[in-house]
Order: structure tokens, then C-alpha cells, then sequence
């Protein structure tokens, strides 16, 4: 997680050193992970990697390790380590590894919260595979959660053992014979990325054919359920079938005080199977989903609350969370001004609508504050590297990619997202790599369906400067064409190549078909197809 988005940083224009550094703290933490071992778990007992994998883990967890590793691709495709292991990480998911029997395709389920290369955990988990073996007084423990006030391995054991929807039976059985993880759950459909990856190297089918065999399954189930995603799924494929048909209990579920996350691995797996479909049904279902929490929504002093969770009495625990980052993805994939409709018009969203012309300038000395303030954490660093836990140097990361994401790509981040769901991306030509080149600022100033305006300015008084410009991450859009001055040029392919002379810019004006085209990692000098090994 230390260094998520420092490959997004590099494919929108980052300094060498700044990829340089990803790949060598990888190949570090992949040999980190899999040489060291724990004795009170043994999903690690002979380490926590195997094939360069988590053994077993939960996607909550594995998406934010990988995070990296998923961006990768947009500026290295033809790089063979990471397609090999690219391919192996998707197999691992489609029963390609004999090791790793995660996937059942009569029910269409992955068949434990905690899956990896060693295959699905079916045992009822413990505390200590959650935290692993307590090394007391020992680290500085800066990623706590909510409810500990110290960095106290004790008591992280407690707050992992206040998890209620872990609990198979919570009248009294034993806390250790309790956690219960067999079966699926939302979160699996983080997964679906490795499958994406994959098709986007190699564009073979069987890659496309998994994500929406196993999407599609998630949808029928949620459809079925009334538009509310089921947060555990049996061995057996049944909805709730790991507790009595309880469809609202499972990991994080919807039954958990206060983490319920169902929508951490809905948005992702949805978004994927849309992404290589243009199927706006998969949009419904999350409409669906948010339309059924607003139906309940309460005004308490003049706020909207939403509830949080449901379980045997029914909706519960009304918060302030109204789901507003979710909301406005849904609007950038749909371009359908409905989705706004209980969104505040604020921030990047009015400026793209023309009323906050202010908004890009504040937002990039936001960033520069920032920076400053993890560079002055990093130079009063009081630890030493055995006194520090992997994550302590997590919020410590100086590079900041979100407010670059919107203003330069027309896209929105918000948490940890794997996808790169966006109108328009940058290469370099001349120097044949990913990102604006040297000395060139962009601009997205406004969007809609069909339309995407972008000001491109080359600051350098003296020499020119080539950009390519490819309409979508993946190349997902298909551009007609662009007017520059009134004049129009027509394209028809996923890219198009811009020249500025020395100190010279202009406002293009994008026209594409959104979602024509099956996303590729296919940099624009390498056709329709990545080089494999």
C-alpha cells in the first residue's frame, strides 16, 4: 500500500526514478513476504507468499496490497515478468493451479473469504489469521483502527474479536470457534481485476468469459434478492446459505457494526464487467442497490441518513454516509445526468460544470501542502527498520495522484480503486513512454456523453513537443473525431497524435463513442495487441 499509486504516478507523467523505485520495492516485498512465517496461523506457516501470492487472504486486504501492481500495465505491458505473473494470478482463479482450487463453477462461486495460491480456507478462521502471531512492544503499529488508541497488539486481537457478522453463531459459542469464512462474499469480486489484467495483455477469451460468468452470477443473485447484494453465498450457491439463508450476515457484511463494506467489491467487479461490455444493466443493479438504502433514508435535523446495516430487525444504524463518491462513479461510467440527482454539486464537479473556474488551482496547492507535510513525516521518522511494520511507512507516501487524475484524465478516484475508468490518457512519442511529456500541462474542463474539452499547452518556449492522446485508459472509447479552432479532424481510432510548437496550446474538443472498443494495455505504437512473450 506504501507505494499503491506510484505506478499511476509514472503513467501520468512521473520522473524514471519513480518506477525505478515501484519495481524494486515489489521485488522487496514479495521476498519480505514470502521468507518470513508465523506459528500461530499456519496460512503463513511456511510464508504468507507462494508463486509470489498471498496464500490465503481476504480482497479487502489483497486489492489494497496490489493496487500497484494493477497499474503496472497501463506503462509496462511488454514487460514478461509481469505478464507471466499477470496470467498466473488470474489462473489462480480460474482452476488453472491445481493448488489453488478457489473457484467452483457448477455454483459460480469463490469458495472462501480468504482464497490465494494455497486455495480457499473452508477451517473456521481464528483471530491470529487475521493479525497475525503478537510480537508485544515490540513495533510501532500505525495503521490502527478505529477503537485503539495505541498501537497495542492486544488490542487489536480485542477489536478483530468485535467483528459480529464474522461470528457463525453469536449465542454463546466460543469466540475461536466462530469465525466463520467459507463461502463467497462481495469482496471476491476485487478478483475479477486479475481476469481483467489478463484479457487486457492478451485479449483471450476465456479471460472476458470468467469476469461475466462471475459477475453475471453475483448479479442474478442481488437481483433476486431484492436489489441488496447478499454478503455471504454457500458452498452450496444458495443466498445466505453459510448462515440459515441469512443473506445479511458474512465478513464486513451487512449485519457488521460498524463495517459494512458490501460496496467495496460491488462497485469493482460491476464496473469491470461494464467496462468489456458497455452493458449499462450492470449500472441497474447498483442503481438498484442505492435506490433500496435511499427508500429508507430518515431526515433528522435536517439531514439525510442513510441506514448503515440490516439483520434480524431489519434496516438499522441510520449514518451520514450517503454514498456520494459511489454516486459519482456511476455518473462518469453512465454520462446520465439521473445519477447526480442526490449528488452535491461541488468541488471538480461544479468546475467541470463552468462554476467553480477556481477549482484546479486550489486543488493543486492542496497537493503541494500535502506533499510537504509526508516529506516533513519521512525526515522525523523516529523509527528504525526493525522497529516498523510493513504498513507503518503507509502514510508517510508523498505522491498524490487523485486531483492530477481528475484535472489531467477526466476521471475520479476515491478510497483505493483499481480501475482506471477515464476519458482521456497521455504518451510520448518521442520518448516512447507512457505520460505527458516533459514541459506539457493538461486540462479536462468539460464533459458529457459524447464530448470530452481538453486544453493541452506546451510551456516550453523553445522546442516542440509531440503528445499522443488516447480517448479512455484502456482505449475503450472509440474518437471520431476532434475540432480545434472550429475545424474538425476526423480520427475513428482509439488515439490520435497532437503536435505543439514552442509555448503553444489549444482547447481540443473530443467527440467519441464511449465503451465501443474492448480495453487493451496496448501502448498506441503497439497496435491492437501488447507484444507477449
Amino acid at each position: 500500500e506504501t507505494f499503491s499509486n506510484w505506478t499511476l504516478l509514472y503513467a501520468l507523467g512521473g520522473s524514471e526514478s519513480v518506477m525505478a523505485l515501484y519495481e524494486k520495492a515489489l521485488e522487496g516485498h514479495l521476498k519480505q513476504y514470502k521468507d518470513f512465517s508465523t506459528k500461530l496461523t499456519d496460512m503463513a506457516a511456511y510464508g504468507a507468499y507462494y508463486k509470489e501470492f498471498f496464500t490465503q487472504n481476504d480482497w479487502l486486504h489483497v486489492g489494497e496490497s496490489m493496487r500497484g501492481f494493477q497499474f503496472y500495465g497501463l506503462s509496462k505491458p511488454e514487460n514478461t515478468i509481469y505478464q507471466k505473473r499477470t496470467r498466473r494470478f488470474a489462473g489462480l482463479y480460474m482452476n488453472e493451479d491445481p493448488d489453488a482450487p478457489n473457484y467452483d463453477p457448477e455454483h459460480k462461486i469463490i469458495r472462501s473469504v480468504f482464497n490465494g495460491s494455497k486455495g480457499p480456507m473452508l477451517r473456521e478462521s481464528t483471530v491470529y489469521d487475521w493479525v497475525g502471531d503478537p510480537v508485544v512492544g515490540r513495533f510501532h503499529i500505525l495503521h490502527k483502527h478505529p477503537g485503539i488508541d495505541s498501537g497495542n497488539f492486544e488490542r487489536m486481537l480485542d477489536f478483530e474479536k468485535s467483528y459480529p457478522a464474522m461470528l457463525k453463531d453469536v449465542d454463546g459459542m466460543p469466540y475461536e470457534e466462530t469465525l466463520h469464512v467459507a463461502g463467497d462474499n462481495p469482496f471476491n469480486l476485487i478478483a475479477t481485476n486479475l481476469a481483467l489484467n489478463a484479457y487486457m495483455l492478451s485479449h483471450e477469451e476465456k479471460y472476458k468469459k470468467w469476469i461475466l460468468e462471475y459477475v453475471d452470477a453475483w448479479k442474478e443473485r442481488t437481483i433476486k434478492n431484492g436489489g441488496n447484494i447478499p454478503t455471504n453465498i454457500g458452498l452450496d450457491g444458495t443466498i445466505g446459505g453459510e448462515y440459515g439463508g441469512k443473506w445479511y450476515k458474512g465478513v464486513f457484511g451487512w449485519s457488521t457494526k460498524p463495517y459494512n463494506i458490501f460496496q467495496v467489491g460491488m462497485w469493482r467487479g460491476f464496473s469491470n464487467a461494464y467496462l468489456v461490455t458497455g452493458d449499462e444493466r450492470y449500472l441497474d443493479v447498483l442503481r438498484k442497490q442505492l435506490d433500496n438504502l435511499y427508500a429508507q433514508k430518515k431526515i433528522v435535523d435536517g439531514k439525510v441518513l442513510l441506514p448503515r446495516n440490516y439483520g434480524d430487525e431489519g434496516w438499522n444504524n441510520w449514518s451520514g454516509n450517503l454514498f456520494i463518491p459511489e454516486q459519482i462513479k456511476l455518473y462518469l461510467w453512465s454520462m446520465d445526468r439521473n445519477d447526480l440527482k442526490r449528488v452535491p454539486i461541488d468541488g471538480w464537479l461544479a468546475f467541470l460544470d463552468g462554476k467553480n473556474p477556481e477549482y484546479p488551482e486550489k486543488a493543486l496547492r492542496d497537493d503541494f501542502g500535502y506533499i510537504r507535510r509526508q516529506m516533513e513525516k519521512v525526515r522525523n521518522d523516529p523509527t528504525t527498520a526493525d522497529t516498523r511494520l510493513a504498513d507503518w511507512a503507509m502514510f508517510m507516501n508523498p505522491a498524490t495522484t487523485n486531483n492530477l487524475y481528475s484535472l489531467m484524465l477526466g476521471g475520479y478516484v476515491s478510497g483505493k480503486d483499481w480501475g482506471l475508468h477515464c476519458r482521456v490518457r497521455y504518451f510520448d512519442p518521442d520518448r516512447h513512454r507512457a505520460g505527458l511529456p516533459q514541459d506539457v500541462a493538461s486540462l479536462v474542463t468539460a464533459m458529457d456523453k459524447k464530448m470530452t474539452k481538453v486544453t493541452i499547452v506546451n510551456i516550453n518556449q523553445v522546442e516542440p513537443r509531440n503528445v499522443i492522446v488516447q480517448t479512455g485508459g484502456y482505449g475503450e472509447h472509440q474518437c471520431e473525431y476532434v475540432e480545434v479552432n472550429g475545424v474538425k479532424t476526423e480520427v475513428n481510432n482509439r488515439f490520435f497524435t497532437v503536435h505543439l510548437a514552442p509555448g503553444a496550446g489549444a482547447e481540443l474538443i473530443i467527440y467519441a463513442r464511449r465503451y465501443a472498443n474492448q480495453p487493451t494495455f496496448a501502448l498506441p505504437w503497439q497496435g491492437d495487441n501488447v507484444p507477449l512473450y
